[in-house]
């Protein structure tokens, strides 16, 4: 069944998955350590590294997809190193889409994991480490499992952000069906052809039936979890 869509606009929903997935599995620890910064150390530059973490929540999205270009395309300082040391270009490929879904979904991911270690009991680390457990130990089975709610809260948070991720998106990688092509880039290029109105409800759909059913997966998974914490 396809409901009135060809095939590269199917592909377009799987290619927004697959974004989707690798930008928030691939963000989340480094997510979780500047989570961790923010929140536990008091340090020089705090404030700044906090403004570079926000920055892409108050930048408009194209300015953001402008800046990757800028330094991760193959002219860049970045991408051009990535292109002649490792053979990597990420302008215009599917994992250029993810780098900046990650980028723009990364503040969301932070925050809610921040005010997970804001809500955990520091005497509880405290009474692990009086018992001999090194810091490493006591992230691992305390502090780890006790903001397990809040990772996945950031996380359905990022895939949720990166499914819709647009301006950052196209100004990066453009639109190229069967490459870049995502569901919004779809969406927009499908409101330039005339009678794809019936192909633009049904991505608007499925965009809508994804966000909800990640929300509800993830609001479901932090119950349990919750309820483990507990007993």
């Amino acid at each position: 069944m396809t409901l009135g869509l060809d095939p590269a606009t199917w592909g377009a929903v799987l290619l927004s998955l697959r974004i989707a997935a690798v930008a928030t599995l691939c963000s989340l620890p480094l997510a979780i350590a500047v989570a961790w910064l923010l929140a536990r150390k008091q340090f020089w530059g705090r404030g700044l590294l906090n403004g570079l973490v926000h920055l892409p929540l108050v930048l408009p999205p194209v300015v953001t997809g402008y800046l990757l270009l800028i330094l991760f395309g193959t002219q860049g300082p970045i991408g051009g190193w990535l292109r002649d040391t490792l053979g990597v270009t990420l302008a215009f490929r599917w994992t250029g889409a993810a780098l900046a879904a990650a980028i723009m979904a990364f503040p969301l991911v932070v925050r809610a994991i921040r005010l997970g270690f804001d809500a955990v009991d520091p005497g509880l680390e405290d009474a692990a480490a009086t018992l001999g457990a090194s810091r490493t130990r006591i992230f691992a089975t305390v502090t780890l499992p006790l903001i397990g709610p809040a990772v996945l809260a950031g996380a359905v948070l990022g895939f949720a952000k990166a499914l819709g991720e647009f301006g950052a998106t196209i100004t990066f990688v453009a639109a190229i069906p069967g490459q870049t092509q995502t569901i919004p880039t779809a969406i927009y290029g499908l409101l330039q052809v005339p009678g794809s109105d019936g192909a633009v409800a049904v991505l608007v759909t499925i965009s809508i039936v994804l966000a909800l059913g990640t929300l509800a997966l993830a609001e479901a998974l932090s119950r349990r979890m919750q309820r483990r914490i507990r007993g």
